[in-house]
């Protein structure tokens, strides 16, 4: 009539993950992990800028940004969106440089958490970019 639980207990999970026996990520690695996606997020509304208003620099930043990504994510190359159908009305555009200037702004912030000096200068630079794309001419 009894039937002895064949599944793990809860508690023995939860002994495993005090004692850390479950896999663990360092600061170090979860830094790169953060900071990958929100270089990721910046090349996919670079790309998108690019398709709108092309232009050298904008060519430059998502090479920079995609070799970055790479690098931080083991090697494993960013997934590149479409963009989107063209609007270039202005209000759209400054929507993209203020999205792209607040994802530059984390992603600085990251970067200088993990001492990451070259994305660190890459994002100050694109900082100061979509801020000057932002200011009415």
């Amino acid at each position: 009539m009894y039937e002895p639980i064949r599944t793990k207990s809860v508690h023995t999970v939860a002994e495993n993950v005090h004692r850390g026996t479950l896999p663990r990520r360092s600061r170090e690695e979860e830094l790169d992990i953060r900071l990958a996606g929100h270089l990721t997020a910046l090349l996919t509304v670079t790309d998108e800028l690019r398709a709108l208003t092309p232009s050298a620099s904008l060519e430059t930043a998502a090479v920079e940004l995609a070799a970055h990504a790479t690098r931080l994510a083991g090697g494993r190359a960013p997934l590149r969106a479409e963009p989107s159908a063209p609007r270039n009305d202005p209000a759209h555009l400054a929507s993209l440089h203020a999205r792209a200037r607040t994802l530059a702004g984390t992603a600085l912030a990251v970067a200088t958490s993990r001492g990451d000096e070259a994305v660190a200068a890459l994002m100050t630079e694109r900082l100061a970019a979509h801020e000057g794309a932002l200011v009415p001419a």
